[in-house]
């Protein structure tokens, strides 16, 4: 199993998510952060804009991999959104992003955390992938793809 598919359970796949901006992505996903694990949601929305202001988490072609560290957090967690309609992200392309992977992670970095990232950009980097992402009709299909690789 990949590292992406441990840290991803289905009910932390949002389809279809309608928000207009980068801070009510990370609104949303602070709360469901909050529900599933019980992390505050402005820990989370704190640290993924703390992220955020060292420079843009937006990859390009349409996908960011916002991340941000969590004190008392034990294990990686994340969480996978594809939205309604792209939002600014200050990509490096300048284009809006739809498909984002959330990643949490303990305070400490480890070299887990970067393989992870690694993964993620592989996934996203390759053309196939982000298609099937973006028409995957389901969470489990999200799941699928994410374990099948790049």
């Amino acid at each position: 199993m990949s590292h992406i598919t441990q840290l991803l359970p289905l009910e932390n796949i949002i389809l279809d998510l309608d928000v207009s901006s980068k801070k009510r992505v990370f609104e949303h996903v602070g709360l469901l952060f909050e529900n599933y694990l019980g992390i505050a949601r402005s820990t989370v929305f704190d640290s993924l804009f703390a992220r955020e202001k060292l420079g843009s988490t937006g990859l390009g072609q349409g996908v960011a991999i916002p991340h941000g560290r969590i004190k008392g957090l034990k294990d990686a967690t994340g969480a996978f959104l594809r939205l309604a309609a792209p939002v600014p992200f200050d990509s490096p392309d300048g284009k809006p992003v739809a498909l984002l992977f959330i990643l949490l992670v303990p305070e400490v970095a480890t070299e887990q955390h970067l393989q992870i990232l690694s993964e993620l950009a592989q996934h996203f980097s390759d053309r196939s992938c982000r298609e099937a992402l973006s028409k995957a009709p389901d969470a489990q299909a999200i799941r699928q793809i994410f374990a099948a690789g790049p």
